[in-house]
């Protein structure tokens, strides 16, 4: 089921957590919310959100996940794994020069 991002405060409605505030129980997909329904956060009307797909899928433009050596079709938390990884190597190689004496 695809989230739906709040483009006011950047609130995201999941479905498969549902919103306690306004009495949705989990797994009711956006589009089936009354159209009465607003924002918890800020109160925007459900006309203001978009779509940003399901949770766990690969960021950007579909047009250009075959691009980038691979790096594209990975998800955003494969994406920090590897971009904190190699700083954290990168550190390590950096302490490792104080062996050199």
């Amino acid at each position: 089921m695809d989230r739906h991002e709040c483009l006011a405060c950047g609130y995201t409605y999941e479905p498969l957590k549902g919103d306690d505030r306004s009495n949705i129980a989990a797994g009711v997909p956006f589009e089936e919310i009354p159209l009465n329904w607003r924002c918890p956060v800020c109160g925007a009307q459900k006309k203001r959100f978009a779509n940003i797909g399901p949770a766990g899928t690969p960021s950007g433009f579909k047009e250009n996940l075959n691009y980038g050596l691979g790096v594209n079709t990975l998800t955003p938390g494969q994406k920090n794994i590897l971009i904190f990884g190699g700083l954290a190597i990168g550190f390590l190689f950096f302490l490792s020069l104080y062996g050199l004496r």
